[in-house]
């Protein structure tokens, strides 16, 4: 099971794909955590990108396509995977089907989450000002001027992507607004008819050639073929008459 998911900044990606991971057996890939962990291990695209997600301005096509491309190749994503984040414009889903290509596969669905950015805004402060309660730290980008042009950015550059995923017919859509059990059902009814493919049968080659004789397993006596006595009852006859051991006595 390979899957996208699309929407904006705090459409509930990140909760539908936790599930959807439990549920098929999958990873998650979220570009959002590939490039927090870059730079949160100093590398070269971290400091590259850190600036960049303070900010909350998107990064450039060729690092997340170069990262993105390494990850769907490691051992725990062969069995499908879900890309939360990714591609955010078509130049990115356009290198995401180059890099599918190469491999011999494809997308199984593209899920859009719906959203109301007014509606998403305040839910993103109702959210934020839970997490202060509660004590919880805030990440850089859990702002609301932050968000709304991360808004900005998602409909100037990732909305092209519906139309793209729509031509190629793999596009869904859902409401995003809805309760989030009512969400996880109106993704798992649309991924009903997603034939996840099973592990092949394996079957031994016959190599006995047609018409051969079978042996017979180690430690297996060979059965005698039963003769057909069928005529010879007169020849056993003839053959005792003839030697005169069961013939009558003689006269005279």
């Amino acid at each position: 099971m390979r899957l996208i998911l699309l929407g904006p900044p705090g459409a509930g990606k990140g909760t539908q794909a936790q599930r959807l991971v439990a549920k098929y057996g999958i990873v998650q890939l979220s570009t959002g955590e590939m490039l927090r962990a870059e730079v949160s291990a100093g590398t070269a695209v971290g400091r590259q990108v850190a600036e960049r997600m303070a900010r909350g301005s998107l990064c450039p096509d060729d690092v997340v396509v170069a990262i993105v491309g390494r990850r769907i190749q490691e051992p725990d994503a062969r069995n499908g995977f879900i890309l939360d984040g990714f591609p955010r414009t078509v130049r990115q889903a356009t290198a995401l089907d180059r890099i599918l290509a190469k491999r011999g596969i494809s997308l199984d669905g593209v899920i859009e989450l719906r959203v109301e950015e007014a509606a998403l805004l305040r839910r993103i402060e109702s959210r934020i000002a839970e997490m202060r309660m509660r004590g919880e730290p805030l990440r850089e980008d859990d702002n609301p001027e932050i968000l709304h042009r991360r808004l900005i950015a998602y409909r100037r550059q990732t909305e092209p992507l519906i139309a793209y995923y729509r031509r190629q017919g793999v596009l869904r859509s859902v409401d995003g607004m809805a309760p989030i059990q009512q969400v996880a059902a109106a993704i798992d009814g649309l991924l009903a008819s997603v034939q996840v493919p099973k592990k092949p049968v394996v079957t031994l080659k016959r190599t006995q050639k047609p018409g051969a004789a079978r042996k017979p397993p180690a430690g297996v006596r060979k059965p005698r073929k039963k003769l057909d006595m069928t005529g010879f009852a007169g020849v056993k006859a003839g053959c005792l008459r003839s030697n005169g051991s069961r013939q009558g006595p003689r006269g005279g």
